[in-house]
């Protein structure tokens, strides 16, 4: 287990005031995108706005929360994927992985520095179905 983020206070602030503001959005703006997946007890369809980056043929996202926090994590683990609507496209992401303390490589120099400022170490990788 990762330790806590400094961004972990925020984390009911974005969920009841900012995700629903930006979910508005998210699925048409560059580095963002729309996440729809199902609940894996409620079997409800969620949507989620986060931040996404592209790494050849995966899609990161950075778990500014952490797993532990983070419902959309263990509901898309669960399911083995989920719906993305980004720039306006819909992509299916299949083959979820949980990466700790991944290959700097994978984020951008410039998030490199937020992530180890805001202590971000763990990170979800789907890949784009064919």
């Amino acid at each position: 287990m990762a330790p806590p983020t400094r961004l972990r206070p925020l984390r009911s602030f974005a969920v009841r005031y900012v995700n629903p503001i930006t979910r508005r959005f998210a699925g048409w703006l560059p580095g963002f995108a729309l996440l729809t997946y199902t609940g894996r007890k409620t079997g409800r369809s969620y949507r989620t706005p986060i931040n996404v980056l592209r790494h050849g043929n995966h899609y990161v996202f950075a778990l500014t929360y952490g797993a532990e926090e983070s419902q959309w994590v263990k509901n898309i683990l669960a399911a083995g994927g989920c719906q993305m609507r980004r720039m306006g496209r819909d992509v299916r992401l299949v083959e979820p992985e949980l990466l700790i303390n991944p290959d700097p490589r994978l984020v951008p120099p410039a998030l490199r520095i937020f992530g180890r400022l805001a202590r971000v170490t763990e990170f979800v990788r789907m890949r784009a179905a064919p």
